[in-house]
């Protein structure tokens, strides 16, 4: 391990390439990936000329008669972004489209799916989100989803460690332990990760204002192994831009804060070539209320701003790009969310080529981790939760996710019990084994409405994009609550149309009846878990080196302080030291400054 750490520079310099790059194939895979713009797709005069006929021929006669008996229940029909939808699609709305939008899969622009094969060849990772309690009730969780054929890991974190605070810090009292694993120092990750072999499994950890110390964590337990960094693979969240538009947990402000996470991005290039540094997070933005669009928009806006930290830094695109990973939530417009899948590819595509000058295809790859939409599901008749997660996993799939994660049907209500996330893994399987969807590479395409969206999506996404490149870039959008604001106002109108019943949800506006909810078995956290939690800490503080504690935490606030170090360097050395996530987060506010939010209206 000693030997493994003096290979770590505290210094910033450009990343490195990755390792066994094959520069020849990437070249050539360079040149298919920007060919030149193909001719519009078009057809001849006379086959138009009998589509328009036929089109009005429909409309006089077997259209308007229909009408007169049975009027359409609304005067105009739009999706969940409020994108108008015609009655009818046809040949004459994709006549001026190019074949290059659409392409081929494993391609440029990608739309299809980043793989030639998809799903024929791998399907997609089935990892099902856990963290409750301590570590040991985190870590026979993952055995038992492991067991039940689950292919990756998912790691859910309490409030206290998404904050900064550990255990036994006055903020984290009634919170320790409810809602994800409590982690407070480098024995709880010895523990949450005790028998599974870090170079066998991939891993996700949904955390971010305290990523960087997870992180060094997770690393710390790997090399107790035997494993090397450089074997690791897996994603952690660390998406603090979406943090400050969305989610709301924090530490330091908005620029220090995308400062850690470029830290990371750089870190990871340079010596963990199969980790993701970050998960670009589309999915708490539209948990907060914004629409599909905005989801959309704001996501890839996020990616942009990191991107451009990463090049300022001074590294090459190509070096941490292909790194970079995508998170969707997945709402009930199945049409929408396929269509938004396929325009995201497309956007991340043209952005990286045409934008950043990317020349690795794998830059332009867009890959994405999917989660069932947690604020769809409904406390009332809880087991309408079972149809919407089904229909939301069926939409990630047929719009080409990498890794997929399904709601429980009693996550309204508290954490998963087991018979629950059970049901929901199965139905990620039912999906991958019964349904056929695993046999075609996206079935959907060439679908005159599915297109039409992907085209409407990506245009009305990229003139938010517009916008904010105006104000300065997202950093600077989202200091002045332009994202916040956007979104604050389709929640209040989505709101809006439940209470006047313009949008019907089954079981709370419609459909109602007297559910008894004593049946729901729920998972509860027990109040010992906080007392464990809070004796562990103890005794790890009272067995330290608390010399080497204090050293490796002056290293950290110097980093902290000088712009040309990397912060990963002295926080893996605090950890390994047994600093706490409370200590580590504690220099971060004494440089930076707690991080308070104005009010956005």
């Amino acid at each position: 391990m000693a030997k493994s750490a003096k290979k770590v520079s505290l210094s910033k310099s450009k990343a490195k390439k990755p390792v066994a790059k094959k520069k020849a194939a990437v070249v050539k895979a360079a040149k298919k990936a920007a060919p030149k713009k193909a001719p519009a797709i078009t057809w001849d005069a006379t086959t138009l000329k009998q589509v328009s006929t036929e089109v009005s021929r429909w409309r006089k006669s077997t259209l308007s008669k229909s009408l007169e008996k049975m009027p359409t229940r609304k005067a105009q029909f739009v999706n969940d972004s409020g994108i108008p939808l015609p009655d009818l699609f046809t040949a004459l709305d994709r006549k001026g489209e190019r074949f290059d939008e659409i392409g081929v899969p494993g391609e440029f622009p990608f739309t299809r799916g980043t793989q030639p094969t998809m799903y024929r060849s791998r399907l997609w990772t089935m990892r099902q989100f856990a963290g409750f309690g301590g570590p040991a009730d985190t870590n026979k969780r993952f055995k038992y989803l492991i067991g039940q054929g689950m292919t990756g890991l998912s790691t859910a974190f309490d409030m206290p460690a998404l904050m900064g605070y550990d255990a036994d810090h006055p903020m984290s009292r009634g919170e320790v332990g409810k809602e994800g694993v409590a982690i407070s120092t480098l024995k709880d990750f010895e523990i949450l990760f005790d028998g599974i072999k870090l170079d066998q499994v991939t891993t996700s950890m949904t955390i971010n204002a305290s990523a960087i110390i997870a992180l060094c964590m997770y690393i710390a337990v790997a090399e107790k192994q035997g494993v090397p960094m450089g074997k690791l693979g897996g994603t952690i969240q660390n998406d603090m831009l979406k943090e400050f538009i969305a989610q709301k947990e924090w530490i330091v402000g908005p620029r220090p804060a995308v400062r850690i996470v470029t830290d990371m991005i750089e870190f990871c290039a340079q010596h963990m070539p199969k980790w993701n540094p970050v998960s670009i997070s589309g999915y708490h933005i539209r948990e907060a209320g914004a629409t599909a669009v905005q989801e959309l928009a704001f996501t890839i806006a996020d990616g942009i701003g990191y991107v451009e930290e990463g090049v300022k830094r001074g590294m090459n695109v190509d070096d941490f790009a292909p790194r970079l990973s995508f998170f969707w939530d997945v709402h009930n417009d199945f049409f929408e969310e396929v269509a938004k899948f396929r325009a995201a590819r497309r956007m991340w595509a043209k952005i990286m080529r045409d934008r950043f000058g990317a020349r690795d295809p794998r830059s332009m790859m867009l890959r994405t981790h999917a989660q069932t939409a947690g604020v769809s599901l409904t406390a009332q008749q809880p087991y309408n939760n079972v149809a919407r997660v089904a229909l939301q996993a069926f939409a990630a799939v047929l719009g080409g996710t990498q890794s997929l994660h399904t709601n429980s049907l009693d996550e309204t209500y508290a954490l998963p019990t087991e018979d629950a996330v059970t049901i929901a893994l199965r139905t990620q399987q039912i999906i991958a084994h019964e349904s056929g969807a695993d046999r075609v590479v996206d079935p959907l395409a060439g679908s005159y409405y599915v297109e039409h969206l992907t085209d409407e999506m990506e245009k009305r996404a990229f003139d938010y994009i517009r916008r904010i490149d105006e104000m300065g870039g997202i950093i600077r959008s989202v200091e002045e609550g332009y994202p916040q604001k956007e979104i604050g106002e389709s929640a209040y109108q989505f709101q809006r149309e439940v209470e006047r019943g313009d949008r019907l949800i089954v079981g709370v506006n419609a459909f109602k009846s007297d559910f008894d909810d004593s049946n729901i078995e729920l998972l509860k956290i027990d109040e010992k878990v906080a007392h464990e939690q809070m004796e562990r800490l103890a005794e790890v503080k009272a067995s330290r080196d608390q010399a080497a504690v204090s050293a490796a935490l002056a290293k950290v606030e110097a980093a902290c302080r000088d712009e040309k170090l990397n912060l990963m360097p002295p926080v893996l050395e605090a950890v390994k030291a047994y600093a706490t996530l409370g200590e580590v987060s504690d220099v971060f506010r004494k440089v930076w400054g707690q991080y308070r939010e104005g009010g956005i209206f």
